[in-house]
């Protein structure tokens, strides 16, 4: 099935949404086996709601640019992602790229989240940079 993006009250500015989808899906196939079906449901929110979210289910009290929810069952894959397009602007300033690429890093980095790859420590956060690197560069051809 493939991924669905939505927006809450903001424009993501999303665009080759079906291309995307079909990447997201070898994603996952790709780092994780017997996976029957994958679900991912992104939705694009602002700050303030992210930020709510934060606080309401993971009690954090910070701003963040993305919250991953992993509501899979059995063989099935199933995702819920929020990103805020307020952080996701911002970082693309701090980081000096583009509004589409950090959005897209965001994306891919909901989705390695589902796949097992973490971002804790300073190991684990240049193993999920690469693994973004990567996605970015392969989806740059698609």
């Amino acid at each position: 099935m493939p991924a669905t993006f939505n927006e809450h009250e903001v424009k993501s500015g999303l665009k080759k949404k079906r291309v995307l989808s079909a990447f997201l899906d070898a994603l996952v196939l790709q780092h994780l086996k017997g996976i029957k079906k994958v679900r991912l449901n992104y939705i694009f929110c602002s700050d303030d709601y992210l930020h709510t979210m934060n606080q309401q289910h993971l009690d954090h009290d910070t701003l963040t640019d993305i919250i991953t929810f992993d509501l899979s069952e059995g063989n099935n894959l199933v995702g819920e992602i929020y990103v805020s397009t307020d952080r996701v602007r911002d970082n693309a300033q701090k980081f000096n790229t583009s509004y589409n690429d950090e959005l897209h890093r965001v994306i891919f980095h909901g989705t390695l989240h589902l796949c097992g790859f973490k971002d804790k420590s300073p190991a684990d956060q240049k193993k999920m940079r690469e693994q973004e690197d990567k996605c970015l560069e392969a989806y740059s051809h698609a």
